[in-house]
């Protein structure tokens, strides 16, 4: 919707969490934070929030039909015009949560789906978040025809909306098959690219969203990747090869930030960009230690390392942002090495570059005894 000067107008929003007992609430209230953060990432303004505890989510609503209801008052009184919740709506409470609220309902699945999609810049990203999109979206298609249906009744039901229905379902069908055609013609030129650096050392650069990866894939090689101190910035994977300081070429690659309840049609059309974490020779696992939930983001993003078959490359964690937290020592997790360092500043970058050095020695001789 556009003002009349012809900015386009700021929605406000208002967050929705469930906590499923009372000792879960100090964690959804988290995940509402984060939340925040992704909404105002993708320009809304949040002007509340509603946390309920219950047991189980309503399979009409998600939510009671009691906090629907007051809901419904927060809307008039914040003249909000989203509501967002933390977890994913099947399609059948998203429509019963819009009629009854008269608003629009979306869930966090959605919101991360749109920030990818305003974010992407290259055509294999733009590729990759539109192919989530869709397959997102196929299974929500019923509800937008289910008015048509309900004009008809018994014999001759199959009426113009169900036709309709159809129709778009099998649209978006030959459109995904389309999009993963070219995502396949786009694998095998990046297939053929990684064999030219079969022989070279690949540092993969990965964590949580906004820890800073893109700010030390900069340090580490005088590149220029866009850094701002938002969620997302980065989604294209960016690969540069440096000599200069180092015992052979090493390939850096500056990776999408992962982030808790990542949807999983994301995960998996990411796979062939995340392909550059697979196959590296080590991991410089970013974390942002000036976070209070930091141990918890270094889990979240070691199980997306697990999904897609990562788990296996070695590790190296790096507490990042020490400028904010200047008495921070960081504590070896689960065996990894561990460096504190200041990617904005330069502090203790010289270690980090060490540890690479080392390493890269050591995969030379690896190569050599072959």
């Amino acid at each position: 919707m556009l003002t009349e000067s012809g900015k386009k107008e700021q929605e406000r929003v208002i967050l929705v969490g469930l906590a499923r007992s009372s000792r879960d609430r100090q964690q959804v209230t988290e995940s509402l934070t984060e939340l925040g953060e992704l909404a105002r990432s993708a320009d809304a303004l949040v002007v509340g929030q509603r946390i309920q505890t219950r047991g189980k989510p309503d399979p009409a609503y998600f939510i009671g039909r009691g906090v629907v209801d007051e809901l419904a008052e927060l809307i008039a009184e914040t003249k909000a015009n989203c509501i967002i919740f933390d977890d994913s709506l099947s399609p059948a409470q998203q429509r019963n949560l819009e009629k009854a609220l008269q608003t629009k309902v979306i869930d966090r699945p959605v919101l991360i789906l749109d920030i990818f999609a305003s974010r992407a810049r290259t055509s294999a990203a733009r590729l990759q978040v539109e192919l989530a999109q869709l397959e997102y979206t196929l299974p929500r298609l019923t509800g937008a025809w289910v008015h048509f249906s309900r004009q008809y009744g018994g014999i001759g039901s199959k009426g113009p909306g169900e036709t309709q229905l159809e129709i778009d379902r099998r649209q978006v069908r030959t459109k995904i098959a389309h999009l993963k055609e070219r995502l396949s013609r786009l694998d095998r030129q990046r297939a053929t690219q990684r064999k030219s650096r079969l022989e070279l050392f690949k540092v993969s650069l990965v964590g949580y969203t906004n820890a800073g990866k893109s700010t030390l894939f900069n340090k580490l090689t005088k590149g220029s990747v866009r850094t701002a101190n938002m969620l997302f910035t980065t989604l294209d994977s960016t690969t540069r090869v440096m000599s200069s300081g180092y015992p052979c070429r090493v390939v850096f690659s500056d990776t999408v930030g992962f982030i808790r309840k990542l949807p999983h049609q994301l995960v998996e059309s990411f796979k062939s960009t995340l392909e550059e974490v697979v196959l590296a020779d080590m991991l410089v696992h970013v974390v942002d230690c000036s976070d209070p939930r930091a141990d918890e983001h270094i889990e979240q993003t070691r199980q997306v390392l697990t999904e897609i078959g990562a788990d296996h490359v070695p590790e190296i964690l790096v507490y990042n942002k020490i400028d904010r937290c200047a008495e921070y020592r960081p504590g070896a997790l689960n065996g990894s090495r561990a460096y504190a360092i200041s990617a904005r500043d330069g502090l203790g970058l010289a270690a980090l570059q060490a540890e690479i050095i080392l390493a890269s020695n050591q995969f030379i001789r690896q190569k050599a005894a072959l």
